[in-house]
């Protein structure tokens, strides 16, 4: 009987062996070596050296040697990735394999001097490109410099004579540029003195596979887990295998598929890469060796069965006609163990089909803490899908339990990230308020202010300054913070040189951050320098110390990212402030930042690379929906298909192929979830292909694969209501405030009036409480300043009639209105809509103006009048009152939508008939009483038409009108003054879709109005 040294390393090379999809890899690993040379003592395994793809599966391959060794005294053996590959780490560096090898080239300088290059030829994409533009064909660029490399492909420059024939003109001047690209790339890395990462890490694999070859190491040498198909790392794996004592381990190999079967493997089977590995290595799948299994699993049988019903699912396509006889086959070799294979297969897999994402995650948390319950069990998520991650680290977090996502989190959306974010924009925006808030309120500005102060500043500059419309410069945003009229200057003098102190220093760091573009244009590097200033002067405290900017992970990510830019940003073309926002919020966005905080030891979120390797005793596969895992096949914007096919490389099938080996393998875990969500963005998702597949052959079989709905109504318990719940969550009633009759308003104006038939609560919540309503930052204020415009113009109009020059009356309203819009500090676009209007509705005023005055003997613009009912007092302000010899008729302006016929003579908007009855009573100083003419609604918009005349009840009906209007006001009082009136919400529903109140939200309208309880509240 052979020992395990003999097995392993016995006899000539080349060894390859394999460890199957359902044996843990790193367990099966440590134990065989550990075997091998447990016996020479516990110096023996230092001398081995074992290479992984990653440095996690590195740390993963250490603890597993520790399990084997259990209590033993044990050195490890020396354990590199080569798939993390940086310089100074051994074999390659320091030593003589890198001393005549260039250093690799940054990243982001990469990017960078790529994009330059793309800028150069510009001309051949027959469009210009800016900043933002330029990176996105350099990452294209690198994509594709990437697979040159990697492939080793011998003349890419050749790409130039794929296109003749019948190709698109973009395909043509694409492979123009390639060829270009191809050549001086090179050139510019020598210029430069360095060399493509990939490019380097190629040179290194060949120089030590060619030391291994020229010089075979003696002491062991295990390469384990690499699926990677290039040539170099072919040749070194197979000058690995050759070695004295040296052997390949690969993962999941195939070894019971059909050898037909194995011929249609393609680039998106699973068993793809490890195919085209052993065709780079010139090695047969027969050589393969099952690596020596330490000990039989616990459920051997389950285990194989599992393996098997995964291999058979995935099987390519064209080798799945037969399968109903494979399954047939499948049990009939299983009765001789009295068991049935699929099924048995299938026991330890689970599905759980979700609604929606956020479903998802709370059933993947459920999971995962369920886990926790027994003690010294693992769990893991492995999902390609980042935000999925981090819902499930969130929810995770309300049992306290913390989980780092090894994905990380992009940079752009924590605290460092954000505020360099707002920044740009508020340099690409100037005075946009809602970008100047966010950065006022960010936590971690200061503007050198203590905390007192700074808060004080900063209520005053959101409440004065940064409300209402935007202002049109910084001197305009300073006036806005002094005292108002109806302010106490004496009590507010703090809070207002505190807010001018603080915009002071705000204006001073943006300025600072917008100095480079005062030509219009900068370089990328001297604006990521202004910014990190002007960031610093943000975030500086009372004593000038940046305090926590570069703090924390977040802050370290920021400040090495700037620093970058500042390096290598001269490489990019110069860009306007607005280009310079979007390449930084690019770069914010690709930047992942890991907290590498503590997490729970038991529970793991990975990602397809990190969890290549790694097992768990709960393993819960999510994201299964086509376009997540796999994702779809990548478009490459440079090449063609036939293109990529002629030079060489590799289809975009591969990634989906990768994938599929990283789904198989983790799909034969002992217990596997498979977690599938039916919708993704609000839109139907489609179930992953290989989850169909599984279904599919479990359905053929007369099965399917075990639900675990359970988790769903867990999932959603916790997020759904209590049956009962406690008052400040049930749902609100419809408000019916009582206040004392003591509190209950005595004075009206004729729109108040209006709001008490309509909507009682609002005038409750303005009269009695008090409440006003805050004006949103940027706030759109189109429909009121035109509103206010066409008063202030009709009022200036009416004081200056006739005009000095009778034709040129339609143009001095136009002027008056277009002043009135730009005191109100109405947007430029709406200037630029109105200037157009505004003539229109000026001709049309004047003619107007001209037919009326004919048959007035006064005119009365914007007057006020009052008459007092008992206790109560009734106001009004006039629009508009023209005196005539029998009479006064009654106008009121609008912009918008104008009351009804019906809506007028049933009082729900008695405006106008309360006006002509205050008038009747000689409210109206200077007039005595008078019978109303006719009441009349003067719409002016500009537009087709520009104005109507809308004549609501004529002078016949007009008194009757008045004297009605007057008594249902009367008897409303009546009402109200009766201590159990309730002031309710919205009693006339007909006008609840045209008519928004401001207090709707504080009447919670939606929620009562969706409820089917329609008792009252209080």
């Amino acid at each position: 009987m052979s020992t395990p040294r003999e097995t392993l390393f016995g006899g000539s090379g080349p060894r390859w062996f394999t460890i199957a999809a359902h044996r843990p890899f790193l367990d099966d690993l440590a134990h065989a070596l550990d075997g091998v040379f447990s016996g020479a003592g516990p110096e023996a395994l230092a001398e081995a050296v074992v290479f992984t793809p990653t440095r996690r599966a590195a740390r993963a391959l250490a603890e597993a040697f520790v399990r084997t060794a259990s209590e033993r005294a044990v050195l490890l053996p020396q354990i590199r990735a080569l798939g993390d590959l940086d310089e100074g780490e051994p074999p390659f560096e320091p030593g003589e394999l890198a001393l005549d090898l260039p250093p690799a080239i940054t990243p982001l300088r990469r990017r960078f001097e790529l994009a330059r290059l793309v800028v150069a030829n510009a001309h051949l994409f027959e469009r210009r490109l800016d900043a933002a533009g330029a990176l996105e064909l350099a990452d294209a660029l690198a994509s594709f410099l990437d697979s040159v490399q990697i492939e080793e492909v011998v003349d890419p420059a050749r790409v130039e004579s794929l296109v003749e024939g019948d190709l698109a003109r973009h395909w043509r001047r694409s492979a123009d540029f390639l060829a270009i690209a191809t050549k001086a790339w090179p050139a510019r890395l020598e210029e430069l003195g360095l060399l493509d990462v990939n490019a380097r890490r190629i040179a290194l694999l060949r120089a030590l596979a060619g030391q291994w070859r020229a010089r075979p190491p003696e002491r062991p040498l295990v390469v384990a887990g690499i699926t990677n198909a290039a040539p170099a790392m072919a040749e070194l794996l197979q000058a690995a295998a050759e070695a004295p004592r040296g052997c390949v381990v690969l993962p999941g190999l195939d070894l019971d598929l059909a050898e037909t079967a194995w011929e249609q493997v393609s680039d998106a089977h699973p068993q793809g890469g490890l195919k085209r590995l052993l065709d780079q290595a010139g090695v047969a799948r027969g050589a393969v060796r099952p690596w020596p299994a330490p000990e039989a699993l616990a459920d051997q049988a389950r285990a194989r069965s599992r393996r098997r019903v995964v291999n058979e699912a995935l099987r390519p396509a064209d080798a799945t006609a037969d399968w109903l006889k494979t399954i047939a086959e499948l049990r009939r070799q299983g009765e001789r163990d009295g068991v049935d294979p699929i099924a048995e297969g299938l026991k330890g897999l689970s599905l759980v089909v979700t609604r929606a994402e956020e479903e998802t995650a709370e059933a993947a948390a459920l999971m995962l803490r369920e886990t926790l319950e027994t003690p010294g069990r693992t769990a893991a998520m492995i999902t390609p899908d980042p935000a999925l991650a981090r819902r499930v680290s969130a929810h995770l977090a309300r049992w306290d339990v913390s989980v780092d996502s090894s994905a990380g989190a992009p940079l752009a959306e924590l605290g460092a990230g954000v505020l360099i974010g707002l920044v740009v924009r508020a340099v690409a925006e100037p005075l946009e308020p809602a970008s100047l808030l966010a950065i006022v309120k960010h936590s971690r500005v200061r503007l050198g202010l203590d905390t007192e102060t700074l808060e004080r500043a900063r209520r005053r500059l959101e409440r004065r300054g940064l409300r209402g419309a935007r202002p049109r410069s910084w001197d305009e945003l300073a006036a806005r913070l002094k005292p108002r009229p109806n302010e106490d200057a004496v009590a507010v003098v703090g809070s207002v040189e505190a807010a001018q102190a603080l915009l002071q220093a705000f204006r001073e760091a943006l300025d600072l951050a917008a100095a480079p573009f005062r030509e219009g244009f900068a370089s990328p590097a001297i604006a990521a320098r202004a910014l990190a200033e002007a960031l610093e002067r943000l975030a500086a405290d009372a004593e000038g110390r940046p305090g926590g900017l570069w703090g924390a992970a977040d802050g370290e990510a920021a400040a090495e990212l700037l620093a970058g830019l500042m390096q290598e940003g001269d490489a990019l073309p110069e860009c306007s402030p607005a280009a310079f926002a979007q390449v930084v919020r690019s770069l914010l966005a690709s930047a992942a930042v890991r907290s590498g905080g503590a997490s729970h030891p038991r529970l793991r979120i990975l990602g397809l690379i990190e969890a290549r390797l790694i097992g768990a005793d709960r393993l819960v596969l999510a994201g299964l929906e086509e376009g997540v895992w796999p994702r779809p096949a990548e478009t490459d914007p440079l090449l063609s298909r036939p293109m990529r096919a002629q030079l060489g490389l590799p289809s975009p099938e591969r990634r989906i192929g990768s994938a599929a080996h990283d789904f198989a393998q983790s799909a034969c875990a002992p217990e596997v979830i498979l977690l599938t969500s039916e919708r993704r963005g609000g839109q139907p998702a489609v179930m992953s292909r290989w989850l169909w597949r599984l279904r599919t052959l479990a359905r053929g079989a007369r099965l399917d694969l075990p639900r675990r709905d359970e988790t769903v109504v867990w999932a959603r318990a916790l997020s759904a209501p209590p049956a009962e719940p406690p008052p400040s969550l049930k749902p609100a009633l419809r408000p019916a405030a009582r206040p004392p009759v003591a509190a209950r308003p005595t004075q009206f104006s004729v729109t108040d009036v209006e709001k008490l038939v309509r909507d009682p609560y609002a005038v409750y919540a303005r009269k009695v409480l008090g409440l006003r309503q805050l004006e949103r930052p940027d706030e759109r204020i189109e429909a009121r300043a035109r509103g206010t415009a066409i008063h202030a113009a009709f009022e200036r109009f009416g004081a200056g009639w006739p005009p000095p020059n009778a034709e040129d009356a339609g143009a001095v309203f136009a002027d008056f209105y277009m002043q009135a819009l730009r005191d109100q500090g109405a947007p430029d676009s709406l200037l630029a809509r109105e200037a157009v209007l505004s003539v229109r509705a000026g001709e049309w005023v004047a003619e107007m103006e001209r037919e009326r005055r004919g048959a007035c003997r006064e005119v009365l613009v914007e007057r006020q009048g009052v008459i007092e009912l008992g206790d109560t007092t009734l106001t009004c302000r006039a629009d508009r009152i023209e005196v005539t010899t029998s009479g006064a008729h009654v106008l009121d302006f609008k912009t918008g939508r104008i009351p009804t016929d019906k809506e007028v003579r049933t009082d729900f908007a008695p405006q106008l008939t309360l006006t002509a009855a205050i008038l009747m009573n000689g409210g109206f100083e200077g007039l005595g009483q008078m019978a109303p003419g006719d009441l009349v609604y003067l719409q002016v918009n500009g537009r087709r038409p520009p104005g109507r005349v809308e004549v609501r009840v004529g002078a016949v009906d007009s008194e009757i009108a008045a004297v009605s209007a007057l008594a249902g006001f009367e008897a409303l009082l009546e009402r109200y003054r009766d201590p159990n009136t309730p002031y309710v919400s919205r009693i006339a529903p007909c006008f609840v879709a045209e008519q928004v109140s401001d207090y709707d939200h504080l009447a919670r309208v939606r929620e009562w109005s969706a409820a089917s309880d329609e008792e009252e509240g209080e």
